[in-house]
């Protein structure tokens, strides 16, 4: 099962990094020709858009929602005489509106991806249309098993999704630079404080997923009555911190909304 890659920027760079752990069947294009480097890097092999189309059994579509039309408009008459099944990572992009671009009935799979895949910690929600089969759908599972967790999820879903954990490391990164921030201006070298606040929201998520415990939970057994911690949670609280996460989240869906009008 041969794999090529359309595009290959951070998203799509990202999977193939993941997939070549699978297989080294992979073919990558890009328009600029940096992906040549991770092509070496990889292992695999550097083409370009028709070639892809001629000989992949499975295509990844990840250029910018903007560019997909005419990314795939020059494929159409060799996409719908192979039907290669197409995987789509396109924010916004849903799974009809690509096959009006591809010009053919093809098996698609939509995917949300985020760049953690990279290192095998990526979310993945994904969802098909009717003609990619069973067998189909297990074997391009099995080859992503090294992308991180890959689940199913209703389309109407994906755009809520993509803002969730698509867009999350970026909200992550930046509450993390903010505790190291805020770790140095007590004194503690810059270093140690970036590893000490990835180190502890690594942690933490860990014991959300270990422990099954709602997060409110957990965040009160740190609590302790008249601690230190609690009037932590409360400067946060006095700025608006989850109104903001939650905005932020919403605005997010929103522009994934707009994206794929």
């Amino acid at each position: 099962m041969k794999n090529g890659f359309i595009g290959c920027g951070n998203m799509g760079g990202a999977i193939a990094r993941a997939l070549s752990q699978a297989t080294r069947d992979i073919l990558i294009s890009d328009r600029s020709g940096k992906a040549r480097a991770l092509a070496e890097e990889l292992g695999v092999a550097y083409g370009d858009n028709a070639s892809i189309a001629e000989g992949c059994d499975r295509i990844f579509i990840a250029v910018k929602p903007h560019m997909v039309k005419d990314v795939l408009l020059p494929l159409q008459k060799t996409l719908a005489q192979r039907k290669p099944l197409l995987i789509t990572m396109a924010a916004g992009l849903e799974i009809s509106k690509l096959k009006q671009f591809a010009g053919a009935d093809v098996p698609i799979i939509r995917i949300m991806p985020n760049t953690p895949t990279a290192i095998g910690k990526g979310v993945i929600p994904y969802c098909t249309n009717d003609l990619v089969g069973e067998d189909v759908l297990a074997d391009w599972l099995g080859d992503m098993r090294f992308c991180g967790l890959l689940d199913t999820l209703e389309e109407r879903l994906m755009d809520a999704a993509s803002a969730l954990s698509g867009s999350g490391p970026a909200f992550m990164y930046l509450f993390l630079e903010a505790l190291a921030d805020g770790a140095v201006a007590c004194g503690i070298p810059r270093a140690k404080a970036i590893a000490y606040a990835a180190m502890t929201m690594e942690g933490s998520a860990q014991m959300v997923l270990a422990t099954h415990q709602h997060p409110g939970a957990l965040k009160d057994a740190v609590c302790s009555p008249g601690g230190s911690t609690i009037v932590g949670v409360q400067t946060l609280e006095n700025h608006g911190f989850r109104g903001a996460v939650m905005d932020c989240v919403i605005d997010t869906f929103r522009k994934n909304r707009e994206m794929g009008k």
